[in-house]
């Protein structure tokens, strides 16, 4: 999984990159700009984003403000607040999926389209319902975690 991540990423990234590169050649050393390149590189970005939060709730490694963390002294009491704040994460993105599930239904109901190139939005639109999903997966598997080393420590200890 961690390599179909990391090319993934990899893949989208160097096409923004290699878009954004031909986007200032034509644009400001050739002066001709290349109409709905920003249209274009649109899709790869949207699925750059989600797909890296996904990346991020897999490795457990999102940006935390864990200020609690430096009064409670126990690991058990650590890992306990771990546990009431993936659970208030996983509340959140079920609303954040409902969002998003309503959105996409939105634009395959009117058949939504980019401006210029008439391409159907709904492909990078589909990218925030799709990795919301899979970053609530992540959650809820993170939670199955600490709530299993949570029993085992209090029947071991």
């Amino acid at each position: 999984m961690e390599k179909l991540f990391r090319y993934s990423l990899t893949l989208l990234i160097s096409a923004l990159a290699l878009g954004q590169f031909v986007q200032v050649i034509t644009r400001y050393v050739l002066e001709i700009p290349l109409m709905g390149l920003e249209e274009v590189l649109v899709y790869p970005t949207m699925w750059l984003y989600m797909l890296g939060a996904v990346n991020a709730s897999r490795e457990n490694t999102q940006i935390r403000a864990n200020v609690l963390d430096l009064f409670l002294k126990t690991e058990r009491s650590q890992r306990i607040l771990a546990v009431i704040s993936d659970v208030i994460s996983f509340v959140v993105g079920c609303w954040l999926l409902y969002w998003a599930w309503d959105f996409t239904k939105y634009v395959m109901r009117v058949g939504k389209e980019s401006p210029t190139l008439y391409w159907p939005t709904l492909y990078a639109d589909l990218a925030l319902f799709v990795g919301m999903a899979l970053v609530l997966a992540y959650i809820a598997y993170h939670v199955i975690v600490q709530i299993s080393q949570l029993r085992s420590e209090r029947t071991h200890g």
